[in-house]
């Protein structure tokens, strides 16, 4: 059993994992609006995955013998003013869950919790390469600028990724 303190803060960030879900499915929404189906395709994987995090939390939780608390979702943005703009909020919204994973790993080195240390550090690898991917598309969004023959490259290039499930990879 963990202490209450912990569990409220990982039923938190299980939810800010739904929430980032959620975030990634209105920009997939978005770029399938403006026909761009390879940011699109980028943003579905993405979804996908923010919800392999966000039941990682759930799992986590139910195996520590504590009670998933499901809360509201806030409803995302629908609209983005370019491409570069829904990328450079992915980006800033990687960066505060960066902060969030950090500050949960605070939480449990405060509270002698080592196990939920240990969970964490998936998580703490995991933001890494979030931002790592995020901002390696901010920065080509950016240096591209309004050339359409350049978008039309990085949306083929974004289309090719492939959502792989952890129980597909691990042989499930």
């Amino acid at each position: 059993m963990i202490k209450t303190k912990i569990q409220d803060a990982l039923n938190k960030q299980l939810n800010a994992e739904l929430y980032s879900s959620y975030l990634y499915l209105s920009m997939a929404a978005y770029f399938e609006s403006v026909n761009l189906k390879g940011f699109a395709k980028w943003m579905l994987a993405q979804t996908r995955e923010e919800l392999v995090h966000a039941m990682k939390f759930y799992d986590y939780i139910h195996e520590r013998a504590a009670r998933v608390n499901l809360t509201s979702i806030a409803a995302p943005s629908a609209q983005w003013d370019s491409p570069l703009a829904a990328f450079e909020q992915v980006y800033e919204h990687e960066q505060k869950v960066t902060g969030l994973i950090n500050d949960l790993v605070t939480l449990a080195v405060s509270e002698a919790d080592q196990a939920t240390n240990n969970f964490l550090q998936w998580f703490v690898a995991e933001q890494v390469e979030e931002e790592s991917s995020a901002d390696e598309i901010v920065q080509k969004l950016r240096l591209l600028g309004e050339d359409r023959n350049r978008l039309f490259t990085l949306d083929q290039e974004l289309g090719k990724r492939i959502f792989t499930s952890p129980a597909a990879a691990e042989g499930e």
